[in-house]
C-alpha cells in the first residue's frame, strides 16, 4: 500500500520501519516544523532541529511535509499528488481537519497508545500508571471527527508490571505499534479488516501533562505517589522543592508496614507530609507521605543530571541532620 506517514516523536520510528519491512511504500511524512534547540530565546543563534521522524524520512529519502495547520490548501495539494492509499498518524500532535482525514481513499488510521476506549487523549501511557492499571496497550482506529473516538482494528495488550515507569511502556509500546500496525494494513489490503466501535460507556481521558501539572503532593498516600513518580518518568518528571529550589524525584519505593504519616490513629505526632525522615549518604532518601513513607531512589536537581538520592545527599549535606526533618514544599 502507499501511506502518507503522520508523526513527530521517535514513538513512530519503529512503525515505519515495520511498515517499509512489510513492503508497503511510505510515499510521504508529515511532521511538525523544525523547531529551536537548546536554552534560550529563539531566534537568538539557535539552531532549528528536526524531528525524528523528518531524521528517519531524510535518510530513507522520503518526501516530507511540515505544514504549519495541517488544513493548508497548499499542503493538502502536496499531498495529494503523492497519493497515497492510506494515512497512517502515530503521535503526530496537532488535530487533523476532515479534508486531511478524507485525502486518501482508504482512509487515516491512528496508532493509539492505550487500550481504546480507555485513555483518550494526549497522554495515555502515563495515566495508565499514573492510575494504577494492570495492563495499557496499543489500539489502531479509524480516526473520525472526534478524538480518539473511531472504531477500533486491533489491539496488542502490554502488561505494567510493578516498578514499570512511563520510558519503559513508551519503548514497549512503540515496539508493538509496529507489529499491529502491519497486520491491520494487511488487513485492509485483502478487505478482512473488521472495524470495531467502541463502547462509549467504557471511556476514560488522559488529560495533557505538563511540569506544573507534574508538581508532587505529598499529602497523597505513598502508593499513589509511588505511580505518579513512576508516571511522571522520565518525562514531565515529577518535581518538588526544596529550600526553594526545584527537585525531580525518581525511583520510588513504598516502604511496607511504614506508619501513616497523616493518621493520627497510627501515630500521635507523624511528620507532616513531605518532611524529610531520612537523608543518609549511603541509604538515600525518604520522605513522609499522607499515608506512609516513600522511599525516593534518584533525583535531578535544577541544572544538574539525575543521580542516585544518596550521591545528592552525600553533595548536598555535611551531615544527616542537614536535610532531615526539613520539609518539601
Amino acid at each position: 500500500m502507499r501511506v502518507l506517514f503522520w508523526g513527530t516523536p521517535g514513538f513512530g520510528l519503529p512503525s515505519l520501519e515495520a511498515m517499509r519491512a512489510a513492503g508497503h511504500e511510505v510515499v510521504g511524512v508529515v511532521t511538525n516544523p523544525d523547531r529551536p534547540s537548546g536554552r534560550g530565546r529563539a531566534g537568538r543563534g539557535r539552531a532549528l532541529r528536526a524531528s525524528p521522524v523528518k531524521e528517519w524520512a531524510l535518510a530513507a529519502e522520503v518526501p516530507v511535509l511540515q505544514p504549519v495547520r495541517p488544513g493548508e490548501a497548499a499542503f493538502l495539494d502536496a499531498a495529494r499528488r503523492l497519493a497515497p492509499d492510506v494515512s497512517v498518524v502515530v503521535a503526530y500532535g496537532r488535530i487533523l481537519p476532515r479534508e486531511a482525514l478524507d485525502l486518501p481513499p482508504l482512509g487515516s488510521f491512528n496508532v493509539h497508545a492505550s487500550l481504546l476506549p480507555a485513555l483518550r487523549g494526549a497522554a495515555p501511557i502515563n495515566w495508565a500508571i499514573i492510575c494504577g492499571h494492570a495492563e495499557s496497550g496499543v489500539s489502531i482506529q479509524r480516526m473520525v471527527a472526534a478524538l480518539d473516538a473511531g472504531p477500533v482494528l486491533g489491539r496488542t495488550r502490554i502488561p505494567i508490571h510493578p516498578v514499570m515507569t512511563a520510558g519503559e511502556l513508551y519503548e514497549a509500546a512503540s515496539a508493538a505499534a509496529g507489529a499491529r500496525l502491519v497486520t491491520v494494513l494487511a488487513d485492509l489490503a485483502a478487505g478482512r479488516a473488521v472495524e470495531t466501535p467502541q463502547d462509549e460507556t467504557r471511556v476514560t481521558w488522559a488529560p495533557k501533562l505538563d511540569r506544573e501539572a507534574a508538581r508532587i503532593d505529598w499529602s497523597r498516600s505513598a502508593a499513589e505517589l509511588d505511580r505518579w513518580l513512576r508516571g511522571c518518568d522520565p518525562w514531565p518528571a515529577a518535581w518538588t522543592t526544596l529550600r526553594g529550589r526545584s527537585l525531580q524525584c525518581f525511583e520510588p519505593t513504598v516502604e511496607p508496614d511504614a506508619p501513616g504519616a497523616g493518621d493520627p490513629a497510627t501515630t500521635a505526632g507523624a511528620p507532616a507530609p513531605g518532611t524529610v525522615i531520612e537523608a543518609h549518604p549511603v541509604r538515600g532518601l525518604r520522605v513522609a507521605t499522607g499515608d506512609g513513607v516513600l522511599r525516593v531512589g534518584a533525583v535531578k536537581p535544577a541544572g544538574r543530571r539525575r543521580m542516585s538520592a544518596a550521591a545528592w545527599v552525600r553533595g548536598v549535606a555535611r551531615g544527616v541532620a542537614d536535610l532531615k526533618e526539613v520539609r518539601f514544599d
